[in-house]
């Protein structure tokens, strides 16, 4: 009973406080995106950066460092990624939600696929990028879109395909059971997560078996507020788990991205306090250039 009341006491802030309109779209247009064209805080945080937690030192993320570190890095990064595809031909897809959209940021780069594309291809094009991102768009959504006939042409010619799927699915959960939250509900659903995830990867299978496919992971945006309520860390946990084993089973990529948001130096949150801010894209961007390169 206790574990029910704490998810609707939770379930009932973040619907207030974020609002599911900020994960509904028209699921109408399917062409690529073009990378050119709450109220204050809940409550305060300190944490001593000499005096880490047991999260920080298991996630290994060290002291944070300030923007201007981060861009220093992540131009070292963008580097060695250039070197790694010069002489090759690279095509790389973005498919899924609101993150391969980039909604957050407010640069107007398009989120980590637009950072991509804009430093990968500053001085010559040496990778196409094709984003196929829809705010809003769950696992089921994801797989109606990739019967459209361009999208799945594109996916048939991709040398690189990258995910961001089921975030949604989660808030379907809240949704759906908004008098009746518990974890057992997200465990259930979690399920059938599973299995519209295995399709997702099976009708990519048949589309392009060639392809290096990468399916990047949950992180958790209400950690910063509310890490006391370790449901919420057991649902992205267990998500992450399941996601992770499906691309696993498949031969894709899974990358983890919950650790990069576990700071209190860089704001990496939008205004939305849900999706990355410029920051937390480039985070993103960073550790997807980094397995790319591995692989």
């Amino acid at each position: 009973m206790r574990k029910k009341t704490i998810i609707m006491t939770v379930t009932l802030v973040f619907l207030i406080v974020f609002g599911i309109g900020v994960w509904l779209y028209s699921e109408h247009d399917t062409s690529p995106i073009s990378h050119e064209n709450m109220e204050k805080e809940l409550q305060e945080h300190s944490k001593d950066p000499n005096n880490p937690t047991e999260d920080d030192e298991q996630t290994n993320i060290g002291p944070l460092k300030p923007a201007e570190e981060i861009s220093k890095e992540f131009g070292e990064t963008i580097q060695s990624t250039i070197q790694f595809f010069t002489g090759k031909q690279h095509r790389i897809v973005a498919i899924g939600d609101s993150l391969t959209q980039g909604v957050g940021d407010n640069t107007g780069q398009g989120g980590y696929v637009g950072i991509l594309d804009k430093h990968l291809n500053a001085d010559k094009t040496i990778v196409t990028i094709e984003n196929y991102g829809k705010r809003g768009n769950r696992t089921n959504q994801l797989l109606k879109r990739m019967e459209d006939p361009e999208i799945k042409q594109s996916l048939t010619n991709a040398d690189i395909i990258i995910i961001t799927i089921g975030a949604n699915d989660i808030m379907q959960v809240v949704k759906e059971n908004f008098t009746e939250i518990t974890y057992e509900i997200f465990s259930e659903e979690r399920g059938q997560y599973e299995e519209r995830l295995r399709k997702i990867f099976s009708t990519l299978q048949e589309l392009n078996p060639d392809a290096s496919v990468y399916l990047v992971g949950f992180y958790n945006p209400f950690q910063q507020y509310f890490e006391h309520i370790k449901e919420l860390e057991m649902i992205v946990d267990d998500w992450n788990h399941t996601s992770n084993q499906v691309a696993n089973d498949y031969g894709a990529i899974f990358i983890p991205t919950k650790d990069l948001f576990v700071t209190e130096e860089v704001n990496l949150f939008a205004d939305d306090h849900f999706h990355p801010n410029e920051y937390g894209y480039r985070r993103m961007a960073e550790r997807i250039l980094n397995y790319l390169v591995v692989d």
